[in-house]
């Protein structure tokens, strides 16, 4: 019992003392002062002096903290103001409205007055186009909710104008948006939008405050706080489902209305604000020309920014020339200007004057080596592969990851050349193709077989056809076919366009002795391409299988289909599956016992090669890995990606590393 009383004691003891607390009200803070703990105006302060509309992120506790600090007297005297203000949209007070009534009225008093400076400027351009489309007048405060009545005002999330549309919103109105004009910023044409935009919402929902809800918020989204609301159609039974920003969004129009239409009640106007007024203004077609308004603006005699003053739907201080009439807003105290200068050459002189271009920078011409040897053989040399592509035969215990540190790539390479998937495991004995550069012996050997070699006695040709001259019986001890034998055949084919060049050279051709017939396959087995060294990955055989043909196979292991056919000893290019081919010459072959077609025609018909110009070489190009046919295009000299399609018969832009491309017909 004695405890029970202590405790009741105690209480009592802490209530008395709190009392005094509750009884304190916080000072008003009067126009221009400032709490040093008021982390509300701190925020406001942060937002430029012309900036959109300020929405004070009240919080509920906030509101009722400033009811509370708010005179009794004042609050019924605005309510009372409210409830008698006669009006289409339905005006609600309550501890939110005032709120915003005290942030409008006394907390930040320059913002009003900066609106207060603008209304007369842009209220009756509002007001007729409410009257023509049978909205409510009291919808023009709304543009002051959105854009603090600033034409090129843009929000963070990119609504721009007086009215503040998005642009997929400004798309559905018929509003143009381009790289020269944005009619969301032209106050005729958005205002014009928004009527039939709020038209349009009032007739969905019925209620103008969920229409302006719905014109903050989205109508889709005020369907969803319905749903969840019950199905109940009000903003209020509503509030509590709906974002913060769009809860403050009525009652900071009712507080806005409030506002404006007491400000003289208030205090708000002062002999120092300059009041803007619309001014009468002309209007000057402009079509077919380019046109710089500064200099149009310096011609009449204006500031450089007055026209773009009177026209703030332009992005950029010119008009392009393929404007068709438009009308452009000029004041009307240049009228006068505008009818003593001729309009031709008024708009001639302020046309869009482009800087002059760069000057070219002097190339010199480029010549030709003094060799035309070393010409004929670098312009039939192919470019040196930078990569070759090696197959390697995995063994038990390999991974992508081994592979990659042993060839020196990345495991995502090797995953992309074999279209492996990621984490897919390699099995004994796979086929993996890997892309490795190229060493310069192997580049310089592989270039030395497969473009034509000149040999080092070229020169001595002239010298023994000059010493033939000077001294006959030395002619007929060295005949010049002693110095031919040693040339290839490809030298030959090569020659007569050498001649040509150097027409004071007449060589006269002896008759050719008989050669051993065993020199012949020696000349033959110096055309053949270089073979690739032993390599134990490399497989010596291949079973055929289902759907193989002999092409397929040849493509496949890098072969020909006529050395197939040759090593195998096959009569036809039939294979069955189960058939096992060789994939190496025999043993047992002599060297150069299959030479190619190509090398096989030029042995047995030296001559008549050497009376006829060559044909051109075609010039193979291997795709490398990263290689397009825009870059392969950019390397070779009048090369196309046209004309790479049509040379390679491509139905697209896609190539492949490893594949050979014709880059020169």
């Amino acid at each position: 019992m004695k405890k029970s009383l202590r405790t009741s004691a105690l209480l009592l003891l802490l209530a008395a003392a709190a009392r005094p607390a509750l009884a304190q009200t916080e000072p008003v803070l009067q126009p221009g002062q400032v709490s040093a703990d008021d982390t509300l105006q701190a925020q406001q302060q942060l937002l430029r002096a012309d900036s959109l509309v300020a929405e004070p992120a009240f919080s509920p506790d906030s509101a009722k903290l400033v009811w509370r600090q708010t005179p009794p007297e004042m609050r019924d005297l605005v309510a009372d103001r409210i409830g008698c203000y006669e009006s289409e949209m339905p005006l609600v007070f309550n501890n939110t409205v005032m709120a915003f009534v005290n942030y409008f009225t006394v907390r930040n008093r320059a913002y009003t007055q900066r609106v207060l400076e603008r209304q007369n400027l842009y209220f009756p351009l509002f007001e007729k186009y409410l009257a023509k489309y049978h909205l409510p007048q009291d919808l023009k405060y709304l543009a002051v909710v959105e854009s603090a009545l600033l034409p090129q005002a843009r929000s963070r999330v990119g609504a721009v104008g007086l009215w503040q549309f998005m642009g997929p919103t400004a798309g559905d109105l018929r509003l143009r948006r381009d790289e020269f004009i944005d009619e969301r910023m032209n106050p005729e044409k958005s205002t014009e939008a928004a009527c039939k935009f709020l038209r349009d919402l009032h007739r969905y929902f019925g209620d103008w405050e969920l229409a302006l809800a719905a014109y903050n918020y989205g109508s889709g989204n005020v369907n969803k706080a319905i749903r969840r609301a019950g199905g109940q159609r009000n903003f209020w039974a509503i509030y509590k489902y709906l974002p913060k920003e769009t809860r403050d969004y009525v009652p900071t129009f009712t507080a806005i209305l409030y506002t404006l239409n007491y400000a003289k009640e208030h205090n708000l106007h002062d002999a120092a604000l300059h009041y803007r007024y619309p001014e009468p203004t002309d209007t000057l077609l402009i079509s077919g020309r380019s046109l710089d308004l500064y200099k149009l603006a310096k011609s009449v005699g204006l500031d450089s920014t007055a026209i773009l003053a009177h026209n703030p739907e332009l992005r950029k201080h010119y008009l392009p020339e393929y404007f068709q009439n438009y009308p452009l807003q000029v004041p009307v105290c240049v009228r006068t200007e505008l009818a003593v200068q001729d309009r031709t050459a008024l708009l001639d002189f302020c046309k869009v004057t482009l800087p002059p271009p760069a000057p070219l920078t002097p190339v010199s011409p480029l010549l030709p080596p003094p060799d035309s040897t070393q010409a004929a053989v670098a312009a039939t040399a192919p470019e040196k592969p930078r990569y070759r592509r090696a197959r390697h035969t995995v063994r038990r215990g390999e991974t992508v990851a081994s592979l990659a540190a042993r060839y020196e790539v990345d495991p995502s390479q090797i995953r992309r050349w074999n279209k492996l998937r990621r984490g897919q495991n390699l099995t004994p004995h796979q086929q993996i193709f890997v892309y490795v550069p190229v060493d310069a012996e192997s580049v310089s050997t592989v270039a030395a077989a497969a473009r034509p070699s000149v040999p080092t006695q070229l020169p001595a040709v002239a010298t023994a056809s000059k010493a033939a001259k000077e001294t006959a019986p030395e002619k007929a001890k060295t005949p010049l076919p002693a110095v031919v034998e040693d040339a290839s055949p490809a030298v030959s084919q090569s020659a007569p366009p050498i001649a040509a060049k150097k027409p004071t050279t007449k060589i006269t051709r002896q008759p050719r002795p008989t050669e051993p017939a065993e020199k012949q396959p020696e000349v033959v087995a110096n055309l053949q391409p270089v073979a690739s060294s032993s390599d134990d990955s490399l497989p010596t055989e291949y079973v055929v299988r289902k759907g193989d043909y002999l092409t397929k196979i040849a493509r496949e292991q890098n072969v020909s289909v006529g050395q197939l056919t040759s090593w195998n000893k096959l009569e036809s290019k039939q294979v069955v599956p189960g058939q096992k081919l060789t994939l190496r010459a025999p043993a047992d072959m002599p060297a150069g016992a299959e030479p190619r077609p190509e090398v096989a025609q030029a042995v047995q018909t030296p001559a008549k090669r050497s009376t006829h110009s060559a044909l051109p070489t075609p010039r193979v190009h291997l795709v490398q890995p990263g290689d397009t046919l825009y870059n392969i295009s950019r390397r070779y000299q009048g090369v196309t990606v046209d004309k790479l399609r049509k040379l390679n018969n491509l139905t697209s832009d896609e190539v492949k590393p490893g594949q050979k491309l014709i880059v020169q017909g």
